[in-house]
């Protein structure tokens, strides 16, 4: 089914105001991500997708990150975020879902990941490295 315009302007709306209010992983994510600081790709933060609105989203290569707080532990929000994500796979997207905890505990590795998926989906970046600064 075909996104409508009311959807879309919904969708956006709803869009903003998570960004306006980010988890505190999602900042420390985000502070990882932003400004090209990842292998110069560009990552947008709480953007509609295929009638969704994803935590974070390169569009040059097609890659969604979820964050997941303790909600999405139950079994009816596993539900959604299988529909979710077959949706977005469906549309030629690839997923990293990852938890709180692990953004707070590993995330050099949760980047490490980020940028191996990367380097995956887009072998010109071969030529980068997954150095980034913390601001």
């Amino acid at each position: 089914m075909a996104e409508t315009s009311v959807t879309r302007k919904r969708l956006r709306s709803i869009a903003r105001e998570l960004r306006s209010n980010q988890t505190s992983a999602e900042k420390i994510l985000w502070r990882a991500l932003r400004r090209k600081q990842l292998s110069a790709f560009r990552f947008r933060r709480q953007v509609p997708l295929c009638g969704f609105v994803v935590d974070f989203a390169c569009y040059e290569a097609r890659l969604v990150i979820e964050v997941d707080g303790a909600t999405h532990s139950k079994n009816e929000e596993i539900a959604r975020d299988n529909l979710r994500n077959a949706k977005l796979r469906s549309n030629g997207n690839s997923i990293l879902r990852f938890t709180n905890e692990e953004v707070y505990s590993n995330l050099d590795g949760i980047v490490e990941t980020i940028w191996l998926k990367l380097r995956e989906l887009h072998p010109r970046m071969d030529a980068f490295s997954p150095q980034r600064e913390l601001q």
